[in-house]
C-alpha cells in the first residue's frame, strides 16, 4: 500500500476520531449500520456492547498506525483472523463488517472530505485487512476454540483469584501471549486473559483474575467459578516473548495481574541453559497486590540472571485486604516492597535502560505512563514492547 493511500485513510479516521466523543459515536454508528443491514450478525455479539465498542476503535487505531509496517501489521491481523474463528465468521461476514465500517466513517467525515480518492483508499485498506484475516483463518489447522475444565479456583485476595484449568487438548502458545476466554455464566462475553504459565503437553493453564468493580465478567469469575466449570478459550494473540538466542539485557515492568505474561516468560526461560540478564519490576497500589512475589523471589534466588524489585504506591494495605472477623489474616512471605511510589517514575529513575529490551504489562494507563517515562530518559520506542489489546 503506497504512502498516499495510507495518508488518506489516516487523515480521514483521525478527523472523525478527533471530534468530541468521536470514537464512541463512530463505533455506535458502525454497529447500528451493521445490525440494521445484516441482522443475523447481531448474534455474534454480547447484549452489553460498551466494551465491544472500545475494542473496535482500539483495534482500528492500531491497524491504521501499522499500515506502513507490514512486518507488524500482517502478524497482528493474522492472529485476529485465527481468533475470530471462534465466532464462526465466514467471508460474507467480513464483507458486511468492512462495508459497514466504511459507511460509518463516511457518515462522519462529510462530503467535502470524502472524495473519490478517499473512497478508493478505504476500499484498498479494508480489503487488505479483511483478506489477511480471512486467509489466516482459512489456512489455520488448529482448533477454532479450546475447551478447558476448571480444576482450581484459589482466592488470593478478596478481589483476586488464581484459576487453573486443564484443556481438552494442549494449546501451543508463546509464553507472554494472551487469549480470549468465555465463562459459562457470561455467554458471548469474551475477555482477554494472559496465562501465567508456559504452554505444556498436559494442557494445564493458569490465569490470574482481578475482579473489576462494575465489570460484567471478572466479578463473575471471582465469585461464581466452580470446579468442573467448562471455559471456552480462543486462539493465542500477542507478540511478547524472549527469543532463545536473545543476548540484549531485558527490563520487564508488570503491575497487578499484568505480571502474568511476564511470569510465564520467566518460567519458560528458567528451563533454558542460558539467558540474558533480566530486571523485573513488579508493582501494585498496595503491598498485598504483590501477591506472586514469593514465587518471583524464588526464581531470582535460583537463577542469577534474574533480579526482582517489588514496588508499591502505598506502604499500607487497604482495610478490605483483611478477611472477615475471626478469619486469619492472609500471609505472604516476603511481601514487602523495596521501593515506594509510582512504578513508571521509579523504574525510569533506576536506569539507564538505553541498552535494554523492554516489556511492559498492566493497565492501559500504566503501560502508557511507564512507556513515556522510559522514553523521556532515553529508552528507544522500538525497544519497548507491549500488546495492543492487553
Amino acid at each position: 500500500m503506497d504512502s498516499r493511500t495510507v495518508a488518506l485513510i489516516r487523515t480521514t479516521f483521525k478527523a472523525v476520531a478527533a471530534e468530541e466523543d468521536g470514537p464512541e459515536r463512530l463505533a455506535k454508528a458502525f454497529y447500528a449500520i451493521l445490525f440494521a443491514n445484516h441482522p443475523p450478525v447481531r448474534d455474534f455479539f454480547p447484549a452489553a456492547m460498551d466494551l465491544q465498542r472500545d475494542r473496535l476503535v482500539n483495534a482500528i487505531s492500531y491497524a491504521l498506525d501499522q499500515l506502513e509496517d507490514p512486518d507488524a501489521l500482517i502478524p497482528f491481523l493474522a492472529q485476529l483472523g485465527r481468533d475470530h474463528r471462534k465466532y464462526g465468521v465466514r467471508g460474507e461476514h467480513y464483507v458486511a463488517v468492512t462495508a459497514s465500517l466504511k459507511s460509518a466513517v463516511r457518515q462522519f467525515a462529510g462530503t467535502e472530505m470524502w472524495t473519490d480518492e478517499v473512497d478508493r483508499a478505504w476500499d484498498e485498506g479494508l480489503a487488505l485487512i479483511s483478506r489477511t484475516m480471512l486467509d489466516a483463518a482459512e489456512q489455520e489447522s488448529s482448533p477454532a476454540v479450546w475447551s478447558g475444565r476448571v480444576v482450581e479456583n484459589r482466592s488470593v485476595l478478596r478481589n483476586l483469584s488464581v484459576i487453573r484449568l486443564r484443556l481438552d487438548q494442549p494449546m501451543e502458545y508463546a509464553a507472554g501471549q494472551y487469549m480470549s476466554v468465555q465463562i459459562p455464566s457470561r455467554p458471548r462475553m469474551w475477555r482477554y486473559l494472559s496465562p501465567a504459565v508456559p504452554s505444556n503437553p498436559q494442557g494445564e493453564m493458569e490465569f490470574h483474575v482481578r475482579g473489576i468493580m462494575g465489570g460484567w465478567v471478572s466479578p463473575a469469575i471471582i465469585s461464581q467459578t466452580q470446579i468442573g466449570d467448562e471455559w471456552l478459550i480462543g486462539s493465542p494473540l500477542g507478540a511478547l516473548g524472549v527469543a532463545r538466542n536473545a543476548t540484549r539485557k531485558m527490563l520487564m515492568v508488570g503491575c497487578g495481574t499484568g505480571i502474568a505474561p511476564l511470569r510465564a516468560q520467566l518460567l519458560e526461560m528458567a528451563q533454558r541453559r542460558s539467558n540474558p540478564k533480566v530486571h523485573l519490576f513488579v508493582g501494585g497500589h498496595h503491598p498485598c497486590d504483590l501477591y506472586d512475589l514469593e514465587i518471583l523471589n524464588a526464581l531470582a534466588v535460583e537463577h542469577g540472571w534474574l533480579t526482582v524489585t517489588p514496588v508499591a504506591e502505598s506502604e499500607e494495605n487497604p482495610w478490605w485486604f483483611y478477611r472477615a472477623p475471626g478469619e486469619p489474616e492472609p500471609h505472604f512471605p516476603g511481601l514487602q516492597p523495596r521501593l515506594i511510589g509510582q512504578i513508571g517514575k521509579l523504574v525510569a529513575e533506576s536506569g539507564p535502560w538505553t541498552d535494554h529490551d523492554i516489556q511492559i504489562a498492566g493497565s492501559p494507563s500504566m503501560v502508557q505512563t511507564t512507556r513515556f517515562r522510559l522514553m523521556s530518559v532515553g529508552a528507544q520506542a522500538e525497544n519497548i514492547r507491549h500488546d495492543p489489546l492487553f
